[in-house]
């Protein structure tokens, strides 16, 4: 029995002009990777470089310890410490060797200036019980030493303000509220659905613990580069985009999860944009709550963002909220779901369009007939006064004619 046997064939594609294939692959590093403005825990992609004017960080010193990295600020902690009594302690040893203590250790008819200082080893331990005030008793300062009185009152004023400063930059890093953004929640993505017959955008937001977020409100910027008409490009071009600013539904009672929607009309940015056209749009919605934490008093910020790929056209989200015996129970495992729903796929502005064009017809025909209505009324009308005066003038006639 013979078997046709396939022979391999090779079949040589057309090589790509340079051009096309230098496009080729950018398009596919772009479909790759998308570079974002605002990351999805919220941290900014943007780094600051060739910053000439670094004095400016230290003249805000308090702000630059408590931005820095806890390493480097338990770093800064200790040596800030360590270098002040080492510093007093340097001093308190050299009062003690221009006196001479040094050299009547024991004789008891010598007056030291700090008694049982015999060394740089105890003039460092007396400067740590001294900032400190710790006061063990058994190195102590004499009233026979004027400069020792001195120094004493220095240190103790340099160290307290030293204490203040860095014990509050401590207390303002570790009550820092950025921390509590991590239970304030967004949407893995957004959706575009109709809602009351308009085309909207809707995220969803939700706040993990018991304790609310007093005076809750939400931002939403567009980011996305554009072209003046005068040829200026502007890169990463912010553009507010209304999530209730008007109606107030910006300002959120934060208790349940809550859809956060955005109305696609004419002054949307999203007007013109179509489901196809969509993936194509090289564009980042950055979604902003804000609020004041109820144990704190503290403003607390939390940040998301949303690429092209990370908006889900003709879907909606899965309700969270059930009613239970006698309260009301939220699924956070349904959180992040959607379902599809029936969506148009133009852009806002062609389904205005659409909707404008269905209506013409009623209305065309609804005037049409009013007007018609309207003439056949003064057909008659006009018709009813040429007959009156041919009426009055028979009535005349026979009038005159019985008269003779």
């Amino acid at each position: 029995m013979e078997q046709d046997v396939e022979s391999p064939i090779s079949i040589r594609q057309p090589k790509l002009p340079k051009q096309a294939r230098e496009d080729l692959v950018k398009q596919k590093c772009s479909k790759r990777k998308i570079q974002r403005y605002v990351r999805k825990d919220g941290k900014c992609n943007v780094h600051h470089g060739n910053v000439r004017e670094t004095y400016r960080y230290l003249s805000d010193i308090f702000t630059t310890l408590v931005d820095l990295k806890w390493r480097f600020n338990l770093l800064i902690f200790v040596m800030v410490y360590t270098a002040t009594w080492l510093f007093f302690g340097m001093i308190w040893w050299l009062i003690a060797y221009i006196r001479g203590d040094l050299d009547h250790i024991g004789d008891k008819t010598w007056s030291p200036c700090v008694d049982n200082l015999n060394g740089f080893v105890s003039a460092f331990l007396f400067s740590i019980e001294t900032e400190t005030t710790i006061g063990y008793g058994y190195r102590v300062i004499t009233d026979k030493c004027p400069e020792g009185i001195i120094l004493l009152l220095v240190q103790s004023v340099l160290g307290s303000i030293v204490n203040a400063f860095m014990v509050g930059c401590m207390f303002v890093k570790i009550s820092q509220p950025k921390k509590r953004a991590e239970t304030l929640v967004f949407s893995t993505n957004a959706v575009v659905s109709m809602r009351d017959g308009k085309l909207c955008l809707m995220f969803r937001v939700g706040d993990l613990r018991n304790s609310h977020i007093v005076e809750a409100s939400i931002r939403a910027k567009l980011i996305k580069s554009k072209q003046t008409k005068e040829g200026e490009f502007i890169p990463l071009n912010q553009t507010d985009i209304n999530v209730g600013y008007d109606t107030g539904d910006d300002r959120l009672f934060l208790v349940s999860p809550l859809i956060i929607s955005h109305e696609i009309n004419q002054h949307s940015p999203f007007w013109d944009i179509s489901k196809a056209q969509l993936p194509k749009e090289d564009l980042e919605i950055v979604v902003i709550l804000e609020g004041m934490v109820e144990a704190t008093g503290m403003t607390c910020q939390a940040r998301s963002s949303y690429v092209t790929s990370e908006i889900l056209w003709g879907h909606r989200f899965t309700p969270v909220l059930t009613l239970e015996d006698g309260f009301y129970e939220v699924d956070y495992n349904s959180f992040h779901d959607t379902y599809e729903t029936n969506t148009p796929s133009c852009s806002a502005k062609e389904l205005a369009e659409k909707l404008s064009r269905a209506e013409m017809p009623l209305s065309w025909s609804v005037s049409s007939k009013l007007n018609q209505h309207a003439d056949v009324e003064n057909e008659a009308t006009e018709k009813n006064h040429e007959d009156q005066p041919e009426r009055n003038g028979d009535v005349a006639n026979i009038e005159s004619e019985s008269k003779v």
